[in-house]
């Protein structure tokens, strides 16, 4: 059997020993002694009560830290699926974190100008170890965005992989994924960087460094 010590512990920015982690862990929780009860509930507050903010900082570690993202209260997809990893190792579920590279083909229009692509790289999504198998589970997208936007939220069965749709309600292609970046115990950052600086430029990756920490969050 494999050892999945590793996926409970705390790293870098899943911070699962956390104070306000745990106790956030536990509200969520309370009462649900069944592993796949948990991890929908855990699901479900992480999709739909921690905001998406595409405009989040994120070129340092520490903005990716899960106790930071909670205080906060907002993130974009990175962030999301780091405090849901967390939530979960400290609910006692194990979990990591997913990668890939995919194409939004419902972008808004003011962030397609900025970016210029609708493609995105290092897309990340949770993936949550229960009833015996790996599941991936994507809680970008809070409910309140996806009806505003009239997009198909991701709903979690603790059955199946909750990905990103190809189509929106209308039919529309919406999201398709391009690359499977794999699986990580942590945020590769490094790599994070690298590969969209290459993708948008440097000049404009550093000027999102300076107003993206400014922006307001609601």
């Amino acid at each position: 059997m494999t050892d999945l010590t590793k996926y409970l512990s705390p790293t870098s920015t899943m911070d699962c020993d956390n104070h306000a982690i745990q106790a956030q862990a536990e509200r969520v929780t309370a009462g649900l002694g069944n592993p796949s009860m948990r991890a929908t509930a855990l699901f479900y507050f992480v999709r739909d009560k921690i905001r998406y903010n595409i405009y989040s900082p994120f070129h340092l570690l520490e903005h990716y830290r899960a106790s930071w993202i909670l205080d906060r209260g907002e993130g974009y997809c990175v962030q999301k699926a780091v405090l849901l990893s967390a939530l979960a190792r400290a609910s006692g579920i194990p979990a990591r974190l997913g990668f890939a590279d995919l194409k939004n083909h419902r972008m808004p229009y003011k962030l397609l100008h900025e970016r210029e692509t609708n493609q995105i790289l290092f897309h990340s999504y949770s993936v949550l170890y229960v009833n015996s198998k790996w599941l991936k589970a994507t809680p970008a997208f809070d409910l309140r965005m996806c009806q505003r936007q009239k997009l198909p939220p991701v709903e979690f069965d603790v059955l199946h992989d909750a990905m990103f749709p190809p189509e929106d309600l209308d039919g529309n292609p919406f999201v398709e994924y391009t690359q499977d970046r794999g699986f990580f115990d942590d945020v590769p950052l490094d790599d994070i960087l690298k590969a969209r600086t290459e993708l948008y430029g440097a000049e404009r990756i550093e000027l999102w460094k300076k107003t993206y920490g400014n922006r307001p969050t609601n």
